[in-house]
């Protein structure tokens, strides 16, 4: 009778859960049986098992096996513990030594040949191996990527056969080492010809971390704005890139190993569903918004976006989670993304312009802006218009925009501000800081009651204003919120003020 542990890894979300492989030999007739809530691809592990071990020239038990993936009560899918339960069996069976496993955790996919072959999630379960103080082995397709992961020594091995021989001492595993990481090159804010308010909005945005909407026709450069975003925001931290890699990583996607610490640009189409925004599936899988954490989501053509898609967005655009419950298990991702939306004024995109080429009455643009619900409005700080330019302002010989270099400068200095202050971006202060550091003088009080009134604001829509008016007076180096930033901020709730004419 013979008796081994091994260590793996399982993927829940973007968690990596400690698994215990116990094999257990002992006489009977020959059969091998897994338990421990196996999946189909996880009983098939026996047949892949078997033939790895054969071809590895070591010999298959022929007894009864029984291995046991604890803990019981979590699910367990894919091939990642092939090798886990391959070296389980061989040192029950006495081939290797139970003592040479110790440290060591082993996640990978075998082949009936004894090749290892790479699995997803790899990054999470290096994080957790490292937070546990033991090596990690996996296929060389996961080393570049589980060797991003600081704290932990990551070895690869191509076959079955290398590791038996590296746990015996005859051979060392290479050591796995990350690729080198490209430098971002997003396009540059110089490119944007005139719109002098929505690069200022863009500029705001950036310095506070808010959510923004721009509105405009076809052609005004809502798009071309937008994807400006990523170059003038500051590079992310260690641990902001390291979140956002293990997401992308945990997707089932992919994990480009030479872009890990640039932030993320997501522009799903307007017929995604909402399964796609959030993400789900019967194994849970993260959806863009988590795909866009610590970067930007652009949402374009909004009010073609259906209507239960857009509405799933209200509560991350909040808490910076989202949490999917199916029968079986619950995942949560984190999906701290900034939103930037854009849209046309009215069902044909020319209402307002100077062309008179609209044809829409009131009632359809009316019910074209009611697409995009009045909840989810509010938590978008920057209504910003963008109009069409003259023909002149387009002109490829003309001088430059301010470059994003430029820009980038002064949103620095402002996040610094609300570093030192907050420990946070003005964008997620909560309703004690927002009364700590938004503070206004009795004249400004009295200004944004009249504006609330007017436009009939909630309570919701004006903490925004505040927290914008902050990022305001951060980006001119004030410390207090002055009678400008306050008028600029509330210049920038303008679909709400449409929706009050509307009303009237």
């Amino acid at each position: 009778m013979g008796l081994a542990i091994v260590h793996s890894r399982a993927r829940v979300g973007v968690r990596a859960p400690e698994v215990r492989v116990e094999v257990h030999i002992a006489g009977g007739l020959p059969a091998l049986s897994i338990v421990g809530l196996p999946e189909a691809a996880v009983r098939e592990a026996k047949d892949r098992v078997r033939a790895a071990i054969q071809c590895a020239q070591f010999e298959f038990p022929a007894r009864r096996i029984t291995v046991n993936l604890a803990p019981a009560d979590l699910p367990k899918d894919g091939g990642r513990y092939d090798l886990a339960i391959a070296l389980g069996i061989l040192a029950a069976s006495g081939q290797l030594t139970t003592e040479a496993l110790d440290g060591w955790e082993f996640v990978g996919e075998l082949a009936l040949t004894g090749e290892i072959r790479a699995v997803d999630g790899v990054l999470a379960a290096a994080v957790a191996a490292g937070r546990d103080g033991r090596r990690l082995l996996v296929a060389p397709g996961n080393g570049h990527e589980a060797a991003l992961a600081t704290g932990v020594d990551v070895r690869t091995a191509r076959t079955l056969l290398e590791v038996c021989a590296a746990l015996d001492a005859k051979k060392t595993l290479p050591q796995a080492q990350p690729l080198p990481c490209q430098q971002m090159q997003a396009p540059d804010l110089s490119d944007v010809r005139g719109q002098a308010q929505a690069r200022r909005a863009l500029e705001i945005a950036a310095a506070g971390g808010h959510h923004l909407l721009l509105v405009g026709p076809p052609g005004s450069g809502k798009t071309l704005l937008a994807s400006r975003l990523c170059g003038i925001l500051p590079e992310p931290t260690d641990a902001e890139a390291l979140e956002t890699a293990t997401i992308a990583s945990v997707s089932g996607r992919g994990l480009d190993a030479t872009k890990w610490r640039q932030r993320p640009f997501r522009s799903p189409h307007h017929t995604a569903s909402a399964v796609a925004l959030v993400g789900g599936g019967a194994d849970p899988r993260p959806g863009e918004i988590s795909l866009a954490h610590h970067g930007v989501l652009f949402l374009d053509e909004l009010p073609e976006w259906s209507r239960h898609a857009l509405e799933v967005l209200r509560e991350p655009l909040e808490s910076g989670t989202v949490s999917i419950a199916r029968a079986a298990r619950q995942c949560e991702f984190p999906a701290r993304f900034q939103l930037v939306a854009a849209m046309n004024p009215c069902p044909c995109g020319w209402a307002g312009d100077p062309s008179g080429r609209c044809m829409c009455n009131d009632e359809m643009i009316r019910r074209y802006r009611a697409r995009i619900s009045g909840p989810l409005l509010e938590r978008i700080d920057l209504h910003v218009e963008v109009p069409r330019l003259p023909p002149g302002m387009l002109r490829t010989d003309g001088a430059p925009g301010e470059s994003s270099a430029a820009v980038r400068e002064r949103v620095l200095a402002a996040r610094a501000c609300q570093q030192a202050r907050g420990q946070r971006m003005n964008a997620r202060l909560d309703h004690a800081m927002t009364n700590a550091f938004c503070r206004l003088a009795p004249r400004d009080t009295a200004l944004l009651e009249r504006a609330v009134d007017a436009l009939q604001l909630s309570a919701r829509s004006l903490h925004r204003i505040l927290r914008v008016a902050r990022t305001i007076a951060d980006l001119a180096g004030i410390d207090a919120i002055e009678t400008p930033h306050l008028t600029e901020a509330i210049g920038y709730r303008k679909l709400e003020r449409g929706r009050e004419r509307a009303a009237a």
